[in-house]
């Protein structure tokens, strides 16, 4: 499938809407080993399915990938994915998460 970039638009063109989340969030219990992964919920109001989500930790994840999503109405799973060939235990820490919403008329 063919498909033509879409150029020249900023960040107001493609989001309606930015909620941000701060709070402690804590995968320390997760002791991912290598190959695995250690996921948590966090509520955040008006967070939907389709959405983007940004997460930023307070630590260094020891080269692990943090990801996050909407896995349902209001909520935001945030996964550690450990790609590296140890074990990975984070300490709790504080998140950071932007939910991001599509603006209607986007081309996303």
């Amino acid at each position: 499938m063919a498909t033509t970039p879409s150029v020249g638009h900023t960040f107001r063109d493609v989001f309606d809407k930015v909620i941000t989340y701060k709070g402690t969030l804590d995968l320390g219990d997760a002791a991912t080993g290598s190959g695995t992964f250690a996921s948590s919920d966090v509520t955040i109001t008006g967070a939907a399915l389709g959405d983007f989500v940004l997460v930023s930790l307070g630590v260094d994840t020891v080269d692990a990938a943090v990801v996050g999503a909407v896995t349902a109405a209001n909520t935001v799973t945030v996964t550690l994915l450990n790609n590296t060939t140890g074990a990975v235990n984070l300490a709790s820490t504080t998140v950071r998460i932007a939910v991001l919403k599509p603006a209607a008329n986007a081309l996303l």
